[in-house]
């Protein structure tokens, strides 16, 4: 069974829960706003289904509130940061703000971020990044997530290793590629868990070398009451595009990973942590001849006008499947399994939240 929640409502309520979790009001508005803003464009894997995990997290500290980047290297075009274990969604706004103000003063920047809280949807940063006109590349890692084969093996050696790039259009909506080099994000395989969409076949596999979508493969069965955890299951999940999509992967933990300080996967006893590194291009700068924008509409145009497999469903750009979400859910709410639903209000619970103020602040609609 699935239910819809209006989206400010939702919000609203994920706001309450982390402050009544222990963040400062402007940290726990935040976080509900970027974990939100996954479900909105369709990713909810990155949603707010990830409240009650950041919930246990922050409470076994794993993650901390109010933290800060710390600075470790400043030059014109380069910083590397310590994230200090902060959320995601503050240590990686943080961040994107050095690069970008780095980019558009000298035309470049690369930020390399370490020992960060979990980032979230990757495709917020590029977005922000190009609202200022600014190409963005980003290579992620997530140290103490050994979640992924590798192309040929039957064991977990890599994490979902997460990749983004984004490129504005001036007044047009920026492109954006945002994808887990996963065949799916471990959220989905949470999702799926919890009674939302299923996986496509052959997304995970097994100790044995077999193919498979049913996510106990990497949750195990902990019973209902347990938290999902990844190192419950014997599986994995693949690796997109076979040995591409393995390599990208770890040519993502290299950079994003060893290459930042966070470290790659795969170290004993590893502390969570994301780690990013970003590259910032000033299209101010890049730009000398003034037809980028023209030239990207033409491009996308070109390639949307190509004949489409089947007639009721065009040809598609990244990000045009975001923004058609984005509109649906806005209007009529956002999808959540009752399983998913019931496991937010959990979280609002455990945090000192009765059942009548959840009520108060979000029901599902009609």
């Amino acid at each position: 069974m699935s239910l819809r929640v209006d989206a400010a409502q939702l919000e609203a309520l994920i706001a309450e829960t982390f402050e009544r979790g222990g963040c400062m009001r402007d940290e726990a508005d935040r976080i509900a706003m970027r974990l939100l803003g996954a479900n909105l464009t369709g990713h909810d894997s990155h949603g707010v289904l990830r409240t009650s995990r950041y919930i246990d997290w922050l409470k076994r500290g794993i993650f901390h509130a109010g933290r800060k980047v710390h600075i470790n290297l400043d030059t014109d075009a380069l910083c590397i940061l310590d994230g200090q274990y902060g959320f995601g969604q503050t240590i990686g706004e943080q961040a994107v703000r050095l690069g970008m103000d780095k980019a558009a003063k000298n035309g470049a920047a690369v930020v390399a971020l370490n020992n960060s809280g979990h980032l979230g949807r990757i495709g917020d940063w590029a977005e922000m990044a190009a609202a200022e006109g600014l190409v963005s590349i980003h290579f992620v890692n997530a140290r103490g997530s050994v979640l992924v084969a590798p192309f040929g093996g039957a064991e977990a050696r890599i994490s979902t290793a997460p990749f983004c790039v984004g490129v504005p259009r001036g007044e047009e909506p920026p492109v954006v590629l945002d994808f887990a080099t996963s065949i799916v994000a471990e959220g989905k395989v949470l999702v799926a868990y919890k009674g939302g969409k299923p996986l496509p076949e052959g997304a995970l596999i097994d100790e044995n070398g077999n193919f498979s979508s049913e996510p106990e493969i990497l949750y195990g069965s902990a019973g209902p009451d347990a938290p999902p955890a990844e190192r419950n299951g014997y599986g994995a999940i693949r690796a997109m595009g076979d040995h591409k999509g393995s390599g990208l992967a770890f040519i993502c933990e290299l950079l994003g990973g060893s290459l930042t300080g966070n470290r790659a996967t795969g170290l004993p006893n590893e502390h969570f942590a994301n780690g990013m590194l970003s590259i910032y291009l000033s299209l101010e700068t890049f730009n000398q001849g003034g037809g980028f924008a023209d030239d990207v509409t033409r491009y996308i145009d070109y390639v949307k006008s190509a004949k489409p497999i089947y007639a009721n469903e065009p040809v598609l750009v990244p990000g045009d499947k975001e923004r058609e979400v984005k509109a649906d859910r806005l209007a009529n709410g956002v999808p959540l399994s009752d399983e998913a639903w019931e496991d937010i209000k959990g979280a609002a619970k455990r945090v000192g939240m009765e059942t009548a103020e959840i009520d108060a602040i979000a029901l599902p609609l009609e």
